[in-house]
Parts: C-alpha cells; sequence; structure tokens
C-alpha cells in the first residue's frame, strides 16, 4: 500500500509561490485576524477526581473537559509526546467540549493541541497519562504462537521480482537476514498462481525455509476461494496466511463459508493466520470476529505499516495491539520496508512488538527491500524493554461494528437472550454493568481495562452468520473516525501491499 504526494497542480510551484507573494505585497482590505483556536484548560471529568488534584493526571480511555475560545464539534485533537502522536475528535457533550485520551497513547507527559478543519493548531496544554505497569501478553491467555509464524520472516508477492526469481539467490539472501520464513503469494480469488509451484516450495525448503502460502480473498465466491486455497496448500506449504481486506467488508456469511470449507480441507490443527487493517475499528464491516474467531486462524498478522498510515513506530503499534488485542490470537505483524523507513524505525518495531509478546513478525516486502534494509534486518533484534500497557477499546453505549460482534458473542454466554446484532444497545449496556456488578466492579455499562479481561474470559457463543444477514455495524469514515486520510492504510487488489 503505497500513497501518493499530491502534485501542485497545473499552475506549478513557481507560479504559486510568484502569486502569493503578489498577493502578500499588493494592499487590500484589512485582513482578517487569524482565528487559531485557544485552549485555556483542560479538566478531568469528574472534576474532583484524586488524581487531579495537582494538575490534569489520567489513565487512557478517560475523558477531558476542555475549556477555551473558537472550539467547535468535531475538531482535531492531537495527544503528542516525545516519539508519537494519536488523534480524536473534540465533542460536545453536558460537560462541555470533551476529548477521550485515545488508547495507545504513551504513560508520561503528554500535550494536547486542536487543530481547526483549516489547519491552525492550538498552543499545546501539557496533562499527565497514568500507565498501568508492564504490558502484558494478550488477555486472556491464549495457546503459544504456531512454530511456522514464529520469528523473523519476509514477504513475497511477485517472484520474478524476488532476487530475479533464483531461489539460490534467495536462500542465500534470507539466510544472510536471519529470516526463517518466507510468505509467497500462491492465490488470488479463485486462482492459484502459477510462481507458486511444489517445485518452488521444496527448492526453499531444502535451503532451510519455512514457506507459508498466502491468499488475497475477495468474497464473492467463497467455495471456490477455499478450493484454491487447498490446492496452493497442498503444493507443499507450511503454513496458510488469508488476506482479507476492504473486500471482504460486511461479508460475514462469505468469511464462514471460506473458513468452514478451508478448514474441512487441512483439519482443525494446519497452521493459519489473518492478515488485514492493523486499526479494525476504523474498518468495523470487516468480519475479523469470523476470521480469528474459534475453529478459524490461530493468529493475528496485523498489516502495522506506521509510515504509511502517517504515524511514528510506537504510537501505530501500541494502537495496533489495541485494537487486536480482544481477539485473542497471538500477534505476529507485519513491518513495512518500502517506502525507505530509517534503520532506527526497522530496528524499534522489532522491540517494540518484542515488548507487546509477539512472537513471530515479518516485513513487507521482499521487492522493495533495499539491500541496506536487509543488512539492518540481519542484525540481531535490540532487547525488548517494558512498555506500559497501551489500553483496551472503549467501547460504550452507541458503538457499532465487529468489535461489538465479538464482545456480544462473550456477553452472550452469561446473558443467554443477549441478542448478537454488532449495536451496543441498552441490552449490551445491561449485560456490561451485569457481569461488572458480578466480578465486583463499578457497573458503568461501558468497556474498560477492568472489564474487558473479565468479559474475554467468558466463552465464545457461536453464531451461524451463513443462515442469518451480517451485522448492522453502519459505514465508517475517516471523518467519523476522527483522522487523516493518511492514518488510514488502503490495499488494492493485489492485497497485502499491492
Amino acid at each position: 500500500m503505497a500513497f501518493r504526494a499530491r502534485s501542485p497542480g497545473r499552475l506549478g510551484l513557481a507560479a504559486m509561490t510568484t502569486l502569493g507573494a503578489l498577493a502578500m505585497a499588493a494592499p487590500g482590505p484589512a485582513a482578517a485576524a487569524p482565528r487559531t483556536p485557544v485552549v485555556t484548560k483542560i479538566r478531568c471529568i469528574p472534576a474532583g477526581a484524586p488524581t487531579c488534584a495537582a494538575g490534569v493526571s489520567v489513565t487512557v480511555g478517560r475523558r477531558l473537559q476542555l475549556s477555551g475560545r473558537r472550539l467547535t464539534n468535531g475538531m482535531r485533537v492531537t495527544f503528542r509526546w516525545t516519539s508519537g502522536a494519536l488523534a480524536t475528535r473534540l465533542r460536545r457533550s453536558r460537560n462541555g467540549f470533551t476529548a477521550r485520551v485515545p488508547a495507545g497513547t504513551r504513560a508520561g507527559t503528554v500535550s494536547v493541541t486542536v487543530t481547526d478543519g483549516a489547519g491552525r493548531r492550538s498552543r499545546p496544554v501539557r496533562i499527565r497519562v497514568v500507565g498501568s505497569g508492564p504490558a502484558p501478553v494478550p488477555a486472556p491467555p491464549v495457546p503459544g504462537l504456531p512454530a511456522a509464524f514464529a520469528g523473523h520472516g519476509m514477504w513475497i508477492w511477485e517472484l520474478p521480482r524476488t532476487e530475479g526469481g533464483e531461489v539460490a539467490r534467495i536462500v542465500e539472501r534470507a539466510r544472510a537476514a536471519n529470516f526463517q520464513t518466507v510468505f509467497v503469494k500462491a492465490a488470488d480469488g479463485r486462482d492459484v498462481w502459477r510462481q507458486f509451484t511444489p517445485e518452488l516450495v521444496r527448492s526453499l525448503k531444502a535451503g532451510g525455509l519455512r514457506v507459508c502460502a498466502w491468499h488475497f480473498v475477495y468474497g464473492t465466491d467463497p467455495a471456490a476461494e477455499a478450493k484454491a486455497a487447498l490446492a496452493a496448500i497442498a503444493r507443499g506449504a507450511d503454513c496458510f496466511v488469508i488476506d482479507a481486506e476492504s473486500q471482504y467488508e460486511g461479508r460475514y456469511s462469505a468469511a464462514q463459508r471460506y473458513v468452514r470449507a478451508l478448514r474441512a480441507g487441512v483439519g482443525a490443527d494446519y497452521p493459519v493466520a489473518l492478515t488485514s487493517f492493523p486499526y479494525t475499528d476504523y474498518h468495523p464491516r470487516l468480519p475479523y470476529s469470523v476470521f480469528l474467531g474459534p475453529g478459524a486462524a490461530q493468529v493475528n498478522a496485523p498489516q502495522v505499516y506506521w509510515k504509511d498510515i502517517g504515524g511514528s513506530v510506537d504510537a501505530v503499534s501500541a494502537r495496533s495491539f489495541v485494537h487486536n488485542r480482544i481477539y485473542g490470537a497471538p500477534l505476529a505483524p507485519l513491518g513495512q520496508t518500502y517506502q525507505n523507513p530509517p534503520a532506527r524505525d526497522l530496528q524499534r518495531f522489532r522491540q517494540v512488538w518484542g515488548a507487546y509478546g509477539a512472537g513471530g513478525l515479518s516485513w513487507w516486502s521482499w521487492q522493495e527491500t533495499s539491500p541496506e534494509e536487509f543488512g539492518t534486518l540481519g542484525n540481531p533484534a535490540p532487547a525488548a524493554t517494558p512498555l506500559t500497557d497501551p489500553g483496551w477499546p472503549a467501547l460504550r453505549k452507541g458503538a457499532k461494528g465487529d468489535q461489538v460482534v465479538w464482545l456480544q458473542q462473550h456477553l452472550r454466554t452469561a446473558t443467554s437472550t443477549l441478542a448478537i446484532s454488532g449495536i451496543f444497545d441498552a441490552a449490551t449496556v445491561a449485560a456490561v454493568k451485569a457481569l461488572q456488578t458480578q466480578r465486583g466492579f463499578t457497573a458503568t455499562g461501558a468497556m474498560d481495562p477492568v472489564t474487558w479481561p473479565a468479559a474475554l474470559a467468558l466463552a465464545v457463543a457461536p453464531v451461524d452468520w451463513t443462515a442469518r444477514r451480517a451485522p448492522g455495524a453502519g459505514a465508517a469514515s475517516a471523518r467519523a473516525a476522527g483522522v487523516r486520510r493518511t492514518e488510514i492504510p488502503t490495499v488494492g487488489a493485489g492485497g497485502v501491499g499491492g
């Protein structure tokens, strides 16, 4: 996935500069003074919170009240720290203008700014974000990562553009970079790719590499796609990755049919992973809960392309961890080597995800990796250092999407009458309150860092999506999510990165 910078347009940069200079030099009517937003105070909600007696000190997910001038509903609120930044939207409520500390915000001193639609930004106001200790592995406890996905790997999209398709050179480069696994595109939709041959698989294995087949799926014909997947696996793959992206949004029935047919052909223990968008809340209609549910993929491999998304390694990784941890599958994220990220980012990616407990990671993609990047990846990974817990999705009444579906499938175990609708309605609030009361928590009816592990410890109630309509998640957009265009990954039909 690669974004392209917009050109200045037919007028040209030089002409634009000239016109700008003329406009500045020519006297005219008095120009209006800049209407920059002003933040005069940030307070806790409730204002009398004990932790805020000597200034704002809040945990991730808590709401803040912002006071000032020229503030309007929907403005961008950015929480920035030394190694990254995350943003949300300013909302008008009975508490005035409020913003919630985004999940993934680093603990410590954080600067808060408000930006209007014209890009005018307020002066920063500092607050303190309090962590809750070192980040644990995803809760509740999950099975270990299958060996086929452990360690260090690289993705191959177009074999002819990967060391010229010469297996000996691929093996040599992989050994130098300490790769254990290569992920080779094996199928697209209904078609098995010719490049993924039994001979290729045997040769790579003879070179000491594990070979994982990956399949870009569309959901229009799940039976035919499952047939293609099984044909690719039969060529000797050690593991298999389902690459389901925007084409699969809203296709719950298709996802279930595909997974059932795949598992019927390979058995329950064959190692399967899902790779998709890293911010699951930006894609509420994508059936993560089906692809990562019981009997489906055992591994979650989110595409954490920090530079393409438009953020730092730390911020994008933290947010990805927050919104993928709830699905309970071991995480084996993809990093990016395309767009020439600096060597320090490649090493930081390995360090951060080591701290989050990822037993394996890989990179997109071989054909876009420079010799210098291969050299960096061949160096030992930096030692993982403890990170503060980046938080949990802040779901509450009115939320919609697959995260709500997944929550409802767990709550259904304790509240048998709860409908799995994908909408955080009054019945879901009541079910959450009942769980909180039972466990001795404060009964808020909203999901928080204490309630999530308790809910996920419940068994998952099965849903037959082939016999019912997909949940009513509604459409998501960058505007609704409160993010820049460049913060939302988009991928073409080629899958994963192209």
